[in-house]
């Protein structure tokens, strides 16, 4: 009475081949969700600097003086997003989160860099409808 133990090399192969189809599908979309991810935790932080900027207006009447207060947000996406205050006047200014990274050169929707008026004006790279989801 033969009996067999353990696998057979066509066997393992075969497992090695479903393991590596498997992964060719899961990483890409993987990391093409986490950019998603990042985009939209940027466009949040956006509004949230915008909510700052207009409490600061309230109190002061002007958005000259404000400065970017060290915000979670802004710390935990170190990395893929900076955050600047531009084109900033007394009565209007503009928000822009830049893209750095693997979130400017792998993003599928090219949205590049996202950006937000006094006006509340969103603005994208590529289509803002899409960019700012």
């Amino acid at each position: 009475m033969n009996t067999q133990k353990g696998f057979t090399l066509l066997e393992v192969m075969i497992v090695l081949v479903i393991i590596a189809l498997l992964a060719a599908i899961a990483i890409p979309s993987y990391q093409s969700h986490t950019i998603k991810t990042h985009r939209a935790a940027a466009a949040t932080c956006l509004l949230e600097i915008s909510q700052a900027l207009e409490r600061f207006h309230t109190e002061k009447l002007t958005y000259a003086g404000f400065a970017v207060p060290s915000m979670q947000c802004i710390s935990s996406l170190a990395g893929h997003y900076t955050f600047s205050l531009g084109d900033q006047a007394a009565r209007t200014y503009t928000l822009s989160a830049v893209p750095e990274g693997a979130q400017s050169s792998n993003d599928p929707a090219s949205c590049g860099t996202l950006t937000i008026n006094q006006a509340g004006q969103k603005g994208a790279g590529g289509d803002a409808s899409v960019c700012w989801r």
